[in-house]
């Protein structure tokens, strides 16, 4: 579990490196927790605001690097995210950003694919589907957003790995869950809460 207070300093620093990175600097004065040099999944969304759209979301689902060093890297990504344009400046006073504290990713034990829809926990539980080469990942606060049940969250999660929707129903797909702890700021460099999810089990 992250403290409100490293949860805070972690999105602080999230907003620092993408401001700066965006300016063209690349040095970070960061104050950041010991505690963040231990290995740790991480994910950064830069979201439009008050609109809410998704503006770009990177991270690392592995603990392969210490947080502040993965924290940097997915907060620089972020802004450069594939999907859509590179964050301009001028966007600086317009987006809010969040950050998700990963527990390392578990494969869902299951004799039968049926069974993952017992073992998921909308707002508890993010996803992570695998099929030899193609990968995909959705953060636990998507299914809430979209008001999904465990099997359309896993259909989804499939077809962000690039898969069908009903490849979670094949034996040689493996899904995997992990947990997050996320923090965001309410407004553009306004008050940073932790966001507490539904928890709800659909099954």
């Amino acid at each position: 579990m992250y403290s409100e207070e490293e949860g805070e300093r972690a999105v602080l620093a999230a907003r620092k490196v993408i401001e700066n990175y965006v300016r063209g600097e690349v040095r970070h004065d960061l104050d950041l927790p010991d505690s963040f040099g231990e290995k740790s999944g991480v994910f950064v969304t830069i979201d439009t605001f008050p609109a809410r759209d998704l503006r770009g979301c990177i991270g690392y689902p592995e603990p392969f690097f210490p947080l502040k060093e993965a924290l940097v890297k997915a907060s620089q990504e972020a802004t450069r995210d594939p999907r859509f344009p590179p964050l301009r400046e001028d966007e600086l006073d317009d987006i809010v950003i969040e950050v998700s504290l990963l527990t390392p990713p578990e494969e869902i034990p299951a004799t039968k694919p049926k069974e993952y829809l017992k073992s998921i926990v909308i707002g508890r539980d993010g996803l992570i589907a695998r099929k030899g080469v193609f990968r995909g990942l959705l953060l636990p606060q998507v299914p809430i957003d979209w008001e999904w049940d465990a099997e359309e969250f896993l259909s989804h999660t499939c077809m962000k790995a690039g898969l069908r929707p009903d490849d979670w129903l094949k034996g040689d797909t493996r899904i995997y869950k992990f947990s997050a702890e996320i923090f965001g700021e309410k407004t553009p460099r306004g008050e940073i809460e932790r966001r507490v999810l539904g928890g709800k089990d659909d099954h």
